[in-house]
């Protein structure tokens, strides 16, 4: 990643994503600004969630992982929901990757 582009974007929001979410967001800032991005099946990338931050089992941890979610949803709701990498025969209701019923395209 180029500084240049990051900074063009704005970088991490930092405020309202302050632990999730942050680098999805930049990603869809980078998209928005009409940059693509490109993967290799060749870089092997190991990220472990929570590692540092542990589980999200306190109110506090809670209540904040809820307005994260809330501020995503409502700065990215129609790219999530027509996420050109989801397939779109699957949910948007459940995590769980099942099929979508009613069908969401026919």
């Amino acid at each position: 990643m180029r500084k240049k582009l990051y900074e063009e974007v704005g970088g991490f929001e930092e405020v309202h994503l302050p632990v999730s979410f942050n680098d999805v967001d930049f990603c869809l800032k980078l998209l928005a600004a009409g940059y693509l991005n490109l993967w290799t099946p060749f870089a092997v990338l190991v990220h472990h969630e929570s590692a540092t931050r542990g589980l999200e089992d306190t109110p506090e941890k809670i209540k904040r992982s809820h307005q994260e979610i809330e501020f995503m949803r409502q700065k990215w709701e129609k790219i999530l929901d027509a996420d050109p990498a989801y397939n779109p025969n699957l949910t948007l209701e459940h995590e769980d990757w099942s099929l979508a019923f009613p069908p969401r395209i026919t």
